[in-house]
């Protein structure tokens, strides 16, 4: 099942190959058939559903955990990604303009509820799932830890576009049997099982349950597992690729060189060109523009003529040399 738009209409549908099958009424209360089918290429893939929240798993993996030295939880780890986050399939992640640090990538199968529940019990909760998606749980990491005192898991993971989820909710589906990959611009970054999780989805959904009322369209993202990485160059492509669920398929562009990528904000430089001719000259205004600390070193003409320039660039002192 996904959700789908076209021509500034809003509406719902099932999708087998490249054909969507229109249907009408709520999809989590037996939406049917109207007998319309459209190309997927026609339409734009929106969200499958507009959760009324986004509860997010850390450490949930046997794999996980044993690399990182965690202790097995007790009970799920959960926190909330806030609904402004929430972005479709096909549409490129943005980089907050507010913030310069790392963006990671993780890949998640994503829990979708089918109807209101509270306190229910493991055995219960398969009438309570609805389906599964894909999600990319999107993170601004170094905001995560940057006060020592209180880590800010909802406030590094909900910037705009950075709750990634559908296109599709795939049902009948066994999630004990499925893997979840990530592909990071054509090379595989994740592929692990689902069954490696220490709370699976039916032990997760009643354990979430006794702490939070879930409603129809809510999504628990199962948390992830070895491989999560920055998205670091300059053009980014992420698939989130779960076998008998769907592929999630977003871009993430952003203009390098970055600081995060030299590990702190670059130092200025302190430049010296000597002889400042058509070339040297220009090279010393442009150093000057882009803010190093710039020398020029001439005699006569040139001399004359970089002085008069360094009164208009900041940063840039024209010196006399010898003759030779």
């Amino acid at each position: 099942m996904d959700s789908l738009e076209q021509g500034g209409k809003i509406g719902i549908g099932t999708l087998e190959g490249d054909t969507i099958t229109v249907h009408t009424g709520d999809v989590f209360a037996g939406a049917k058939p109207n007998g319309q089918t459209l190309k997927l290429s026609d339409v734009q893939v929106r969200t499958p559903c507009q959760p009324s929240k986004m509860i997010c798993l850390w450490n949930n993996f046997h794999q996980l955990a044993a690399k990182n030295d965690f202790q097995q939880p007790k009970e799920p780890l959960w926190f909330l990604k806030a609904p402004n986050s929430y972005w479709p399939a096909n549409r490129p992640i943005e980089r907050p303009a507010t913030y310069a640090g790392k963006i990671i990538y993780e890949g998640e199968l994503g829990v979708v509820i089918g109807k209101k529940c509270f306190n229910i019990s493991e055995a219960e909760a398969g009438d309570y799932i609805f389906g599964y998606t894909c999600v990319n749980d999107v993170t601004a990491v170094d905001l995560l830890r940057k006060d020592k005192s209180f880590e800010q898991w909802a406030r590094a993971k909900s910037f705009d576009t950075f709750g990634v989820f559908g296109p599709v909710i795939a049902t009948g589906v066994d999630p004990m049997k499925l893997a979840v990959k990530t592909i990071l611009n054509g090379k595989e970054r994740q592929n692990y099982p689902v069954a490696d999780m220490f709370f699976p989805p039916h032990k997760l959904v009643a354990a979430i349950s006794k702490d939070v009322t879930l409603m129809p369209g809510d999504i628990i993202a199962c948390g992830t597992s070895l491989g999560a990485g920055t998205m670091g160059d300059a053009h980014n492509l992420v698939d989130i690729v779960i076998d008998g669920v769907g592929s999630l398929s977003n871009v993430f562009d952003q203009v390098l060189p970055s600081p995060y990528l030299l590990g702190a904000p670059p130092r200025q430089k302190k430049i010296c060109v000597v002889g400042a001719g058509a070339i040297g000259g220009l090279l010393a205004a442009k150093f000057a523009l882009a803010g190093e600390d710039v020398t020029v070193i001439d005699q006569g003409a040139h001399l004359a003529r970089s002085r008069r320039t360094a009164s208009s660039w900041s940063g840039m002192m024209a010196r006399s040399r010898p003759p030779e």
